[in-house]
């Protein structure tokens, strides 16, 4: 598992989609979420974190997430 509190999560997601991987939301809590980050193919999980970053929290709802 990423530990969060070293990355930037918003940057982790768009360095991840820049590298035409994938992510979702694999779980939410009141002010917290966990992403699973996606092979290119969409597929497999290779990794995830957890993280109450607000900034991660307005980009996944901007998304619509």
């Amino acid at each position: 598992m990423m530990d969060a509190m070293v990355a930037d999560p918003v940057d982790v997601l768009r360095r991840w989609e820049d590298n035409g991987a994938h992510w979702r939301v694999a779980a939410r809590w009141q002010d917290t979420v966990t992403i699973a980050l996606l092979r290119c193919d969409g597929g497999e999980e290779v990794e995830h974190f957890t993280s109450s970053d607000p900034r991660l929290l307005d980009f996944l709802r901007e998304r619509g997430q």
